[in-house]
């Protein structure tokens, strides 16, 4: 039998890999209704980390206000902006992404926020990642929600995936949590050692913490076995960006063209924090999201599995309408949300562009809660009870997907 110490050890290996559910919630907590299958359909989230300039990614270069604000930091259209429709076009880094606009793949959802925005970081990161209010705290993500749910696909470990080092809040729920790898190879050999696979073989007895360990053990250990091996079905072709998203989405187009039942996946490119010179730094941030966004599309389709497969790009907030005198821009509120995928029933600029004339205290006000988006995404691309798992009803995008 593994002794305490090997327990404790094992426990400090689960706590650090953010595998272990709380044991608080185990017994007591509530199963969501009952859920329709989401017919093979899977969501994967790209979040946008440090506040991405909205503004500069989907550009209103029609507004003469918008040039008023930027003297200096406005895109014109003659350094290569691609037009897209209502006034608006794309930085001019996101070629591919225009292109897949032009397929009818892209829908662009402008001045998305929510009520009483808040420009922390960290406190706004939050309030996306758990779907909450602002003057709400919870510790579960609205997607470890969507797992905690008594949906039959969705229980084992694998079924949310993320690929990084650690665990979003996204991705945290009350009884079920996703699997945090950086790759399908080292997450493997993580599992390996002689310790974890003596408890992942010993049988538990009850409900003890002890047992409840083990069990979560043995689950780490066989889902990561599973990635493993399926990950060896297919090995991208596809050239993607040199970069880690550009790693990120590769192996996250690898695990779903290998067929793994993995219902929701989420990756991050970070870096958009631009208050200094931030022009050439978000430049090369949206063309890594753009030609990554690009490769893992094409990925998709010539696998068959993009129709299947619905993207949501967003970020914690956007910044100010006006520039700043380093020549960059300052936490904002309202923002854009891209949604890419096969499957899109409505394309294109679905809502007008952001008001530059009716600001609050020079910033964009919202036009778009984020949570009519999950809601929309919840109930009509994964077939799921939306109001139990966001908390309340919010009104869904009607015809979107």
């Amino acid at each position: 039998m593994t002794t305490r110490r090997d327990f404790l050890k094992a426990s400090t290996l689960a706590s650090t890999l953010l595998f272990v559910p709380s044991f608080l919630h185990r017994l007591d907590a509530h199963a969501l209704p009952s859920l329709r299958d989401a017919g093979g359909r899977r969501l994967v989230v790209v979040q946008l980390s440090g506040g991405n300039d909205g503004l500069n990614t989907v550009i209103p270069f029609e507004d003469d206000l918008y040039f008023k604000a930027r003297p200096t930091l406005g895109i014109r259209p003659q350094s290569g902006i691609h037009t897209l429709d209502k006034g608006l076009g794309f930085n001019p880094a996101m070629r591919r992404l225009k292109g897949l606009y032009d397929q009818g793949h892209v829908a662009v959802l402008n001045s998305v926020g929510y009520p009483n925005p808040d420009r922390s970081h960290f406190r706004s990161m939050d309030i996306w990642q758990s779907g909450s209010g602002a003057d709400q705290n919870m510790t579960t993500g609205w997607l470890g929600r969507y797992l905690d749910s008594n949906c039959a696909p969705c229980a084992l470990p694998y079924n949310g995936v993320e690929v990084d080092d650690t665990l979003s809040l996204a991705m945290k729920g009350r009884q079920r949590k996703g699997l945090a790898l950086k790759s399908p190879e080292k997450f493997h050999q993580l599992t390996q050692g002689r310790l974890l696979d003596k408890i992942s073989r010993e049988q538990p007895g009850g409900l003890s913490e002890v047992d409840y360990l083990y069990k979560t053990l043995a689950e780490t250990a066989s889902s990561a076995d599973y990635l493993y091996q399926k990950s060896k079905v297919y090995k991208s072709a596809v050239t993607y960006p040199n970069s880690e998203f550009g790693k990120s989405l590769k192996i996250t187009a690898e695990l779903i063209n290998s067929g793994v039942e993995s219902r929701v996946f989420y990756v991050s490119l970070s870096g958009f924090d631009t208050h200094v010179r931030q022009q050439e730094q978000q430049g090369r941030l949206l063309g890594d999201l753009s030609e990554g966004l690009g490769s893992f599309a094409e990925d998709l389709q010539k696998a068959g599995n993009f129709d299947d497969t619905l993207v949501l790009v967003f970020s914690e907030f956007g910044r100010r309408v006006g520039q700043n005198a380093s020549n960059g821009t300052d936490h904002g509120t309202a923002n854009n949300v891209l949604l890419l995928g096969g499957g899109l029933r409505q394309k294109g600029i679905l809502n007008n562009a952001p008001s530059l004339q009716n600001l609050d205290a020079g910033d964009l006000k919202y036009q778009l809660d984020f949570r009519s988006v999950y809601a929309t995404v919840l109930h009509d691309w994964l077939q799921t009870d939306d109001k139990a798992i966001l908390g309340s009803s919010f009104e869904r995008l009607k015809g979107l997907v």
